[in-house]
């Protein structure tokens, strides 16, 4: 996931990625099952200059993640109100069975299109 995340221009370590746009910052944060073997992909976006929380701190747009934005959507979901798509690994194996639960990921990523995660909020 990592390499493709940086070849569309994403900055970040897992499970937190950012890419600055033209008018905002397109978030993904991965997170994780706390029993193991699973994981979700949480999408948002942001003003450029970051995000003020509701107590005042003010968070920049190199430290800015999802978990940082009221308004999330999760991979898979068809709106925000809907149940979630838990990509499992607990199964895998081999390099091969860990490669296939990243590609239902990347095939779910429409993120070449720099707009695309914005407009999941219209």
């Amino acid at each position: 996931m990592i390499p493709f995340l940086r070849q569309q221009g994403f900055k970040g370590s897992l499970p937190h990625f950012r890419r600055i746009n033209e008018k905002n910052i397109d978030l993904i944060t991965f997170q994780f099952n706390k029993w193991g073997g699973s994981f979700i992909v949480e999408l948002a976006v942001c003003p450029k200059q970051g995000v003020t929380m509701d107590w005042g701190e003010q968070i920049p747009p190199n430290k800015v993640t999802a978990h940082d934005i009221d308004k999330r959507f999760r991979l898979g979901a068809k709106s925000e109100d809907e149940d979630v798509i838990w990509f499992n690994f607990e199964n895998a194996k081999n390099v091969g069975d860990f490669e296939k639960v990243a590609l239902n990921v990347v095939n779910l990523l429409n993120i070449s299109d720099l707009l695309w995660i914005s407009k999941l909020f219209n």
